[in-house]
């Protein structure tokens, strides 16, 4: 069973993490279309159906939870099984529950599950996207780049580094 499926309603701060749902797809896709529009459009990728294609065609509601604040959509993470690592994806926050520490307390959580499953996180984040110093700050190293993408791991038990919002 997927680390994401796991996960049962965690109580910190009035956010929760519920299990997602197939009808969860086209808010997913929407908040994914917000949340990346500022760095694909400053990388030139943006494309109003594409961001929002590439979501609904790997969306696996197995693997994903939903993050609720005060019972209100406040965005979404994914963590899949896949080439004998946990793959974190699909991790997005509503642009007004952003930098206030809701993004570091919900990596903290998933990254308990896949430690305690002694098992590597790997994901991959834009290049110049802001997310990359939060999961730097939990021990998320890079593992290789291209011109539009950094991939970045994380090994079973790395330690974060000083408690810093997201």
């Amino acid at each position: 069973m997927a680390v994401a499926a796991r996960i049962t309603p965690t109580h910190a701060a009035g956010w929760v993490l519920r299990s997602a749902v197939a009808a969860d797809i086209e808010m997913i896709a929407e908040l994914r279309a917000t949340v990346m529009r500022a760095d694909l459009e400053r990388l030139e990728r943006y494309d109003e159906h594409r961001v929002r294609q590439r979501l609904r065609d790997s969306f696996s509601p197995q693997h994903t939870s939903i993050i609720m604040f005060d019972r209100e959509l406040a965005g979404c993470v994914t963590v899949r099984p896949a080439e004998g690592r946990q793959w974190l994806e699909h991790f997005y926050l509503a642009p007004h529950r952003q930098s206030r520490g809701l993004g570091s307390a919900v990596l903290r959580t998933v990254l308990e599950r896949t430690d305690a499953q002694g098992m590597t996180v790997g994901l991959n984040v834009l290049q110049g996207s802001a997310a990359r110093r939060l999961y730097e700050r939990h021990g998320f190293v890079v593992e290789a780049q291209d011109p539009i993408d950094i991939f970045m791991v994380r090994p079973p038990g790395a330690m974060a580094s000083t408690p810093a919002k997201a």
